[in-house]
């Protein structure tokens, strides 16, 4: 009994190794098992998606283009200049020229204010066509214009218009995207895409008030006036100039903050004028580096040397003298002249401000009154 138990055990045994060693070779040859090591070979991976080098995905903006389209004019304006007597001999078209500006506007609100530049709408006895996007040609009438920052309000008459709201142009940041709407060589409706090239840029072709935004979104003229708008749909800027070699786009485009240009429009539309400040310096003004510095004797200083005043300004009578180099003006470090006529421009009228300036080698104190700048100063 004990014999046929040990013998039915053992051929139990060599059939259940029968069967491992057939289940080992079928793995096999299914490619289940690795040969060389007789561990489970890895199943085969799906491609990871592509992705771009900063993991973002570039987004749609042709909701944002409609809704600014829609709020988006082209606005070309005509003034009629008087012809040089010796020319209008040879003129058949009498003593009277006419000049027309290209340009574009953004509406900012629903009952007919229009935004855009001051050299768009040349002055205040212009003839203003708007063109709005349903394809409505309307007058418009000059609220205000103010040269210094290059701003100015139309109204026409219409309600009911598509507006965008604003951006807070000091949270911009470079290489944001953004789109440049407006009327390039009178194609109205048209929308470039870019991004911002740098947040607070100097221009000096301008003047001395704005700080701009700069970017490589398409501009060129007839932009002028036209909005630039983020990827949110807001308005961070106004279009206002170009810097060229050749009269057309080279990736160089210039844009009035919002933040700034929302004061101005806010003042034209209620005063119909901007008032800006004033110590009475004229634009006669030196920068003084350090290098120029240390040849006069000087140190290694830096400022703004002042050549000329007005008898009757506010730095005159406060005690600023020829040939005072400007240091400072409330704390803030003078580095050009750019900056310091910046600084007094933007001061509240009837405000005080404290200027360090430089005078035969020491350094004096004045307070100096903040006044109303006048026309032709």
């Amino acid at each position: 009994m004990s014999s046929e138990i040990a013998m039915t055990k053992s051929r139990a045994g060599l059939l259940a190794v029968t069967l491992f060693v057939g289940v080992v070779i079928g793995l096999v040859l299914m490619g289940r098992l690795s040969p060389q090591t007789g561990s489970a070979a890895p199943a085969p991976q799906a491609k990871p998606a592509a992705i771009s080098p900063t993991g973002a995905v570039l987004p749609n903006l042709s909701g944002v283009a409609e809704r600014a389209l829609l709020a988006t004019v082209n606005m070309p304006s005509t003034q009629y200049r008087q012809v040089d007597p010796f020319f209008q001999m040879f003129s058949r078209r009498g003593a009277v020229m006419p000049e027309t500006s290209l340009g574009s506007g953004v509406i900012v609100s629903e009952d007919g204010l229009i935004l855009t530049n001051h050299h768009v709408l040349q002055n205040a006895a212009a003839e203003i066509k708007v063109t709005l996007p349903d394809g409505r040609e309307l007058a418009g009438k000059v609220v205000g214009t103010d040269v210094l920052s290059d701003l100015g309000v139309v109204k026409v008459a219409a309600t009911g218009l598509a507006t965008l709201p604003w951006g807070d142009s000091s949270k911009l940041r470079v290489a944001e995207w953004v789109l440049a709407v407006g009327s390039p060589l009178s194609l109205s409706q048209t929308v470039t895409l870019g991004i911002v090239s740098n947040v607070k840029r100097h221009v000096e072709e301008l003047g001395g008030i704005n700080d701009m935004i700069q970017t490589d979104a398409a501009i060129n003229p007839g932009n002028s006036g036209g909005p630039l708008v983020n990827s949110r749909g807001e308005i961070v800027g106004i279009n206002t100039m170009i810097v060229t070699e050749t009269g057309g786009y080279q990736g160089l485009g210039f844009a009035i903050p919002a933040n700034a240009a929302q004061q101005i429009m806010n003042e034209l539309i209620k005063n119909h004028e901007v008032s800006h400040g004033s110590i009475g310096l004229t634009d006669d003004l030196v920068n003084v580096d350090p290098a120029r510095a240390q040849r006069a004797g000087l140190g290694p200083i830096r400022g703004v040397l002042v050549r000329n005043m007005y008898r009757d300004s506010s730095a005159y009578r406060a005690g600023m003298q020829l040939d005072d180099i400007v240091l400072s003006v409330d704390g803030k470090e003078i580095t050009d002249a750019g900056q310091l006529q910046r600084l007094i421009i933007g001061s509240k009228i009837g405000s005080t401000v404290t200027i360090e300036v430089l005078r035969n080698g020491r350094r004096t104190t004045l307070k100096v009154p903040i006044e109303k700048l006048l026309p032709g100063r």
